[in-house]
């Protein structure tokens, strides 16, 4: 066994920073070149301790952890006005990350900036744009075929502005993150929504859209409204079919999907001990389906471990000198508290169609039943950002191998996804692939895959109801397989395993028996895995391209005739007057997340195209008038016609207009393109009831107005075929509300009052067109 050697050299990168240098012993070991971390992995625990003694000292009292990384994080915390709930922090990341799906968008915005070269460390990871079909290795390899020109953009912008790649193969962001650059302490954003993950590594990471990954890349201090903090106190200890995916699951049926909004979770209490690193990440992940800001757990030994495995054991060490740090301070205070009791937790399954309606597993069956759900599991799929851990597969292959040893399959078809590469092969050399195969799995590769929508699925007909289970965090309507009828419903990996052996939800693993082929009875025992791998990872084959020391001689091109990418023109900044007589595109009814606003699926194909990705715009919103989606009234023509078409008819026409929609509008994934697509095809405002934290803030990058209503019964005053004019934008100030003038078609009016969230940079966004354009003007 070849130890590992680490050693921190002190370098002149500012008070108290120190290098990552792996050893050649380690990078021989591991056959592969682990450059990654030696240029930029940089722990400054000194920094991060001296804002937060500034911090604890101004505000007197004691600080939870989430305060004291995020407030560490300030960029001045002697004089930032910190109030939870209320005010704009200006903080400094330690670094950026972005899957390749936004990270077309986000390398354009850069490249539009002007800038040499990006200002923190920051990556590319490809992971969002491989269709599952076939399988592992044949799937890969179509998507580097399909996807070549924007894999090759994604690589040479990377290099010109020294960025690292990640190559398609590698694994999803997330995974990649944690085991590699999240660890106690550091602030990450990332543009995924998922980028919560790396609280289980004891981080602050946070989801952001491309524009405010840009202003990170770009130097400029990144902007996040002062979180509040919901404090998750966990008692007891996990056992038998528990998992920590019931935590989230439990949390998400408490909070809701938008219980979590403006808050940080933070969990903490003695049964955070009976989590592994891997579990922590779990929950952290799915926290994003409850709109929190991010998660995160206290450091602890199980972070610890994870560091060691995963090659990083002298910043274990650090975080063990700096350990006061990196949990909560005794007698702080939360704004919310959760008790769980782990002891009398039970398996959860939450679904269908949102992942806040929890049921415990041994309820579901009835309750598909009386719902009139499918009860015949078509689809079991493990894997996924949110649980593909070493654990994950373990747990799952264990109960696989208890069928296969009575002679038993899966009743439905079943699917793989490994996180990472590392993991697909520790899995692979410790057997699990085998067993997981053996059962009548198909390992897909290392990427997002059906989670996302990238699913070549033939099994059932648009329109046929069916139901699958995942390990996924997602379950809204259509997102995995582009069927508006399939039942999704998010469980733990073995779960899902048992649920796909069974073929139906009318199966409790804890009391129900199985029939093997001889007709003998038998019930499964509760899974169990190592929570790392006996053997140290399998690192796999190398994925990883690191920027060139200058990159400034390199070209990147785009094809002007390109159908995937499509270099950016600024938007038209605000006329200085108000906004008059604008149409209501549609009025939205229900739900409506970032898929129903710019789906993914085969749409993820045109995200570096802006003209070409607004043909999905708001084609899966339900409209109020007539209840159907992408069908609404062109009020210029009369006729009917697709969301973006008549969009595109009021641009061409000079008609501005806005949008109104329900609660918790854009909740869901952090794609920009949900704010980019009405920008570009002329909308101006979006009035809702409530907005999710990413999407309102994507909103006012791109010169928008996010506006909601002062009394959210207002919603039902507004009727499709109104003209709305928004008053009160040259005095337009934080804090002060702005009005509506609604006038109806029978020639009556109203006034609505409409809050917004700008602060006064925000505002100059809106004035100069948006964010990017603001910086630029700020250069000059």
């Amino acid at each position: 066994k070849v130890p590992f050697y680490i050693m921190f050299v002190p370098v002149a990168l500012g008070h108290g920073a120190r290098r990552l240098h792996l050893s050649a012993a380690y990078r021989a070991k591991a056959k592969v070149s682990m450059s990654r971390f030696e240029p930029t992995s940089f722990v400054n625990y000194e920094r991060l301790q001296s804002n937060v003694e500034i911090v604890r000292k101004r505000l007197n009292r004691p600080l939870t952890l989430s305060e004291k990384i995020v407030y560490g994080h300030l960029d001045d915390a002697h004089n930032q006005e910190i109030e939870r709930g209320r005010t704009y922090l200006r903080l400094r990341p330690d670094r950026v990350a972005m899957q390749d799906a936004t990270a077309q968008m986000a390398m354009l915005q850069f490249i539009s900036s002007g800038l040499p070269k990006v200002a923190v460390p920051s990556t590319i990871h490809c992971d969002h744009l491989i269709e599952a079909q076939i399988g592992g290795a044949q799937d890969l390899a179509r998507a580097k075929e399909i996807n070549q020109e924007v894999y090759n953009f994604l690589s040479s912008a990377g290099a010109k502005y020294g960025v690292g790649f990640w190559k398609p193969g590698s694994g999803i962001i997330h995974q990649i993150i944690l085991e590699n650059y999240a660890y106690p302490g550091v602030m990450l954003i990332g543009t995924d929504s998922h980028t919560p993950n790396g609280g289980g590594l004891g981080a602050i990471c946070i989801g952001v859209g491309g524009a405010d990954a840009v202003d990170v890349m770009a130097g400029i201090p990144w902007e996040l409204k002062c979180p509040k903090v919901i404090g998750v106190r966990l008692t007891g200890t996990l056992s038998g079919w528990t998992s920590p995916k019931d935590v989230i699951l439990k949390v998400a049926g408490i909070l809701t999907v938008k219980g979590g909004t403006g808050a940080i979770v933070e969990y903490h209490g003695p049964g955070v001990d009976s989590i592994s690193c891997t579990g922590m990440a779990t929950i952290c992940n799915m926290g994003a389906e409850i709109g929190a800001t991010t998660s995160v757990f206290p450091y602890n030994h199980r972070m610890r471990t994870y560091l060691e495995k995963t090659g990083r054991g002298q910043i274990a060490a650090l975080a063990d000198e700096y350990s006061d740090l990196l949990v909560p301070d005794e007698g702080c205070k939360y704004d919310q508290i959760i008790e769980l009791n782990l002891d009398e937790l039970k398996p959860h399954i939450n679904g269908p169609f949102t992942p806040d309606l929890a049921h415990p597993v041994s309820k579901i069956g009835a309750m598909a039943e009386k719902n009139s759900w499918p009860l015949d599991v078509k689809v079991g799929l493990i894997g996924s950002c949110t649980n593909s851990s070493y654990e994950d597969m373990g747990r799952a292959a264990s109960v696989a191998k208890q069928a296969l040893d009575k002679g038993l399959k899966c009743k439905a078809q079943f699917t793989v996804t490994p996180g990472s590469e590392q993991i697909r092969a520790t899995i692979e050399r410790d057997g699990y692939s085998k067993i997981l195969s053996a059962v009548g799995g198909v390992v897909l590769a290392n990427a997002c895959g059906p989670c996302i929508g990238q699913w070549d699925r033939r099994d059932v007909k648009k329109g046929e109801k069916n139901t699958i289970v995942t390990s996924f965090n997602r379950n809204f309507t259509a997102r995995n397989d582009a069927n508006p009828a399939t039942h999704a419903f998010v469980t733990s990996p073995e779960i899902v395993t048992a649920l796909a052996i069974a073929g139906t939800l009318n199966f409790n693993p804890e009391t129900d028996y199985l029939t093997a082929p001889n007709g003998e009875k038998f019930k499964l025992v509760p899974p169990s895995g190592d929570e790392l791998p006996a053997r140290d990872f399998d690192p796999g084959q190398d994925t990883y391209q690191h920027p060139p020391a200058d990159g400034s001689s390199l070209n990147v091109e785009v094809n002007p005739q390109s159908n995937r990418l499509q270099l950016l023109e600024p938007f038209d900044k605000w006329s200085g007057s108000d906004l008059e007589n604008m149409v209501v595109l549609i009025k939205v009814k229900g739900k409506c997340t970032t898929d129903h606003i710019s789906a993914a699926g085969p749409w993820l194909k045109f995200r570096g195209h802006l003209d070409n990705i607004s043909n999905n715009m708001l084609i899966g919103a339900v409209n109020s008038e007539n209840d159907a989606v992408n069908k609404i009234k062109n009020h210029l023509t009369g006729e009917y016609g697709g969301v973006p078409d008549v969009a595109r008819h009021y641009k061409a026409s000079g008609v501005s207009w806005v949008v109104v929609g329900d609660d918790n509008y854009g909740e869901g994934s952090s794609r920009e393109h949900a704010a980019l697509e009405p920008r570009h095809l002329g909308g101006r405002v979006i009035i809702v009831k409530s907005f999710a934290r990413i999407h309102e803030t994507n909103l006012k990058k791109q010169g928008l107005l996010p506006l909601t209503f002062s009394n959210p019964s207002d919603y039902d005053k507004i009727r499709p075929d109104d003209k709305i004019s928004i008053r009160g934008l040259k005095t337009f100030t934080p804090g002060k509300p702005l009005t509506a003038v609604v006038k109806h078609s029978d020639g009556s009016e109203e006034t609505l009052q409409l809050n917004h969230s700008f602060n006064e940079t925000q505002i100059q966004w809106f004035q100069a067109g948006s964010a990017l354009n603001r910086m630029k003007q700020l250069q000059h």
